[in-house]
């Protein structure tokens, strides 16, 4: 195992550890940014992200939501936002956010652990970016 992915997998689990239910996206961010991740780049419906790390490129592959041929939906920026907001709520689990995300029309989407901003993007050139708060971990 590589320095890049035993630093990624032991921050994600310090992550899980101390991130609320609700809200808890900017503490996995954070602790990410801290561990040396700089972006997080998704591509849906694959459900494949590609972490840039300062140890290198780590590719985690997740489970597909789809397989073999198939239309792709139309950008839906309010479905997107209800989607977000039922995630930072705990309403949802991450493998349902991603479904939601995709039903939505996003083909990827970019997180930017540096500028603490998340864009998501439809396959015609569609764009929504939204940013998120900064926290303070104290247990390091």
């Amino acid at each position: 195992m590589s320095k890049a992915i035993e630093n990624l997998t032991s921050a994600m689990e310090r992550a899980s550890a101390i991130r609320p239910k609700v809200g808890g996206f900017p503490y996995l961010a954070e602790t990410l940014r801290k561990a040396g991740v700089i972006r997080n780049l998704w591509t849906l419906p694959a459900s494949q992200s590609l972490f840039l790390t300062n140890d290198g490129p780590v590719m985690m592959q997740g489970e597909p939501l789809a397989k073999g041929a198939m239309d792709v939906p139309t950008f839906d920026k309010e479905a997107l936002i209800s989607a977000l907001r039922k995630d930072q709520s705990g309403e949802s689990t991450f493998p349902e956010f991603l479904a939601a995300s995709w039903r939505a029309g996003v083909i990827r989407y970019d997180v930017d652990f540096i500028a603490r901003t998340v864009a998501y993007y439809g396959c015609n050139g569609e764009k929504y970016v939204e940013a998120y708060s900064q926290v303070e971990i104290t247990s390091w």
